[in-house]
């Protein structure tokens, strides 16, 4: 069994520019550089036969070249039960209909995905359930002015992920230019 998902890599600077800010939350456990992406589609876990079939139907999509920018930060949860925060991707037409022909094609490879509205971020860190909402609070405060310069999107990935104690390992399995 393999857990895939489709993903926008970040260019090094601007994980630089979030690697900067993960400091100062007591109970985050910061994601390390190479695991920040933006998901476009999540597919969970499958056998290597409906992993070959997603693949394929990756391949099929298409789309040109875009720009995108991160804009702002924020967690999922609420008080005690936050369990993540993020940098939030600024509103963008073109990526929201990237996302949806990379969850066409996990569709068409007959998986079921979750019916969810589709949120792009970057996960910073997941956060240990006694992290105090307060400091999360004031983290966010201190940080939600965030914004990159655009950077441009020419290509996605496919990944695979393997979940440990500190969140997944992931490893880029195939790259599709746009």
């Amino acid at each position: 069994m393999v857990r895939l998902f489709a993903a926008l890599s970040i260019p090094p600077d601007v994980a630089e520019t979030l690697k900067r800010r993960q400091s100062g939350l007591p109970g985050a456990k910061w994601r390390p550089e190479e695991a920040l992406h933006v998901t476009l589609a999540f597919y969970g876990e499958m056998d290597a036969r409906t992993a070959d079939d997603v693949a394929s139907e990756l391949a099929r999509v298409t789309a040109a070249p875009f720009d995108i920018e991160l804009s702002g930060v924020g967690a999922f949860g609420e008080g005690h039960r936050t369990h993540a925060i993020w940098a939030g991707v600024a509103s963008n037409e073109r990526l929201n209909v990237l996302a949806g022909r990379c969850r066409a094609a996990g569709e068409r490879a007959g998986l079921m995905l979750e019916k969810r509205a589709y949120r792009p971020h970057v996960t910073l860190a997941y956060l240990k359930p006694q992290t105090d909402p307060d400091r999360i609070g004031a983290w966010t405060v201190g940080h939600n002015l965030l914004h990159s310069p655009p950077f441009r999107i020419d290509r996605f990935g496919l990944y695979s992920s393997a979940l440990s104690d500190n969140g997944g390992f992931y490893a880029l399995e195939r790259e599709y230019p746009l």
